[in-house]
């Protein structure tokens, strides 16, 4: 099994690429972590919102802290809270889908309470796809990406 890791930093209201695909689409990924902390820890309060998505996101806003699971394009959230008041430390929620993607994945922050930058440590799980493998998660891939922007399956 190969991991492969990534970390940065992400401000208030920005999104960042992940590049993950290839040519050939023969390597999947499947997220195994998902981590952050405030680039200022346990100083201010605050509260973010991370969210990874199949596709880049038109824009990062208040709008996009909010969690829908039936959103296709969504693999995963991070709820961060930290209080400098607080002597126990920050508190964060994360969840994760466990599925296998081929194509470019993006990380998008929401500060709903402070302005504070967010880091973010992800790891992910790459997988050898077969021909067919590939095809079907591009496939899948796809079909989720058209209906969201209004187009229609070719026939």
């Amino acid at each position: 099994m190969t991991i492969k890791t990534y970390k940065g930093i992400i401000p208030d209201g920005d999104q960042i690429k992940l590049r993950l695909k290839t040519r050939t689409g023969s390597k999947g990924y499947r997220i195994v972590k998902f981590q952050g902390i405030s680039n200022t820890p346990g100083t201010a309060d605050s509260e973010s919102t991370m969210m990874v998505w199949k596709e880049k996101q038109t824009s990062v806003s208040t709008s996009t802290a909010t969690v829908d699971f039936s959103d296709q394009q969504l693999l995963g959230v991070l709820y961060y809270v930290d209080e400098a008041s607080d002597t126990t430390g920050p508190v964060d929620t994360i969840i994760f889908d466990r599925e296998i993607f081929n194509q470019d994945i993006y990380i998008t922050h929401t500060a709903t309470t402070g302005s504070t930058s967010m880091n973010f440590y992800l790891e992910l799980e790459q997988v050898k796809l077969r021909d067919s493998e590939n095809e079907y998660v591009t496939l899948k891939d796809l079909k989720q990406v058209m209906p969201q922007h209004g187009q229609n399956p070719p026939a």
